[in-house]
């Protein structure tokens, strides 16, 4: 059966159409609609029960993430990264398995968005090998914050990286601890930034680099584009595998984008709905941004009014 038949299938049944109906739209067996029908419910009922489950990101990781050792590995592994070959050791698989238990639904989550300030100068300045080492010591950094507290990596574009914090449902209870979490990464990619990978290329007299940050939070789609082939070990053979290509769409990545231009350097710009979630001691590091309307003109599902975006201190 063609997929797109098993979608019209399903979008009847979710659109309350009784099954005897569909059997008569499709010329299909009504044993063979309710199949269909109970495949996907138990597909639904798995991808709920894995939304659910406790997870690193149901706690308060800025407890255990020790950002001063961090900040030292990081000017360790930026300065090896100057003097010889560098490696990126950071993966997306992890990203791209839990993806792909959730193509064709939406789910929630609070995404980040970071953004290089610098590369311009720096691809002026540098040799393009000793710029690429650079750029690529700089987004591992960025990215092992995001595993640190809890994210996905999901996906590198030019000099921007965009991960994502799993996010249960969008109450307010279960909003804090991804919101909480997304927010501190914010604030210690700006201190790795400073103080650990700055000072190094400061050193080599260097032009120094700073990030805009991006993060909001609400509902988006898991899309499939194709398919790709990957080589994996199994029983010391190596085999392909065919793995879709996905990708995240919706009205919350693309928000996000648009919010991580409007920060100045070394800032992070929230959206109202995770302002809304932190708590007060994290709200006083954020102040409302006063924004033209031709400039920024999202309307709030929730109030109907412009939504409103907050962007940190400089004494961060």
């Amino acid at each position: 059966m063609l997929i797109e038949q098993k979608q019209k299938i399903l979008n009847l049944h979710y659109s309350g159409i009784p099954i005897e109906i569909i059997a008569n739209e499709t010329d299909l067996d009504i044993a063979e609609i309710k199949k269909i029908i109970d495949i996907e419910e138990e597909k639904k009922k798995k991808r709920q029960d894995l939304l659910h489950n406790d997870s690193i990101a149901d706690f308060y990781l800025d407890a255990i993430v020790n950002i001063d050792e961090i900040i030292k590995n990081a000017q360790s592994r930026i300065w090896k990264a100057l003097q010889v070959n560098f490696e990126f050791d950071v993966s997306t698989d992890e990203s791209k398995k839990f993806l792909e238990k959730f193509i064709g639904t939406k789910i929630n989550l609070v995404m980040i968005h970071v953004d290089l300030v610098g590369s311009t100068k720096l691809c002026m300045t540098l040799p393009v090998n000793r710029l690429a080492d650079i750029l690529r010591a700089y987004a591992q950094e960025m990215s092992k914050l995001i595993i640190a507290y809890g994210g996905y990596v999901l996906k590198y574009v030019g000099d921007a990286i965009i991960g994502f914090f799993l996010v249960k449902s969008l109450d307010k209870q279960d909003l804090y601890f991804p919101c909480t979490n997304a927010v501190n990464c914010g604030m210690s990619m700006i201190k790795v930034v400073k103080q650990g990978i700055n000072p190094i290329l400061s050193q080599y007299d260097y032009p120094e680099i700073s990030v805009r940050i991006g993060i909001d939070v609400g509902e988006n789609a898991v899309v499939q584009y194709g398919w790709e082939n990957s080589l994996v070990e199994v029983e010391n053979k190596s085999i392909t595998i065919k793995r879709p290509i996905t990708d995240i769409l919706g009205y919350t990545i693309s928000i996000t984008a648009k919010m991580t231009s409007m920060a100045k350097p070394d800032q992070i710009v929230i959206g109202q709905f995770v302002y809304e979630s932190i708590e007060e001691d994290q709200k006083i590091k954020f102040n409302d941004l006063k924004i033209r309307s031709d400039i920024w003109s999202y309307i709030s599902n929730s109030t109907g009014k412009i939504y409103k975006l907050y962007g940190s201190s400089s004494n961060l």
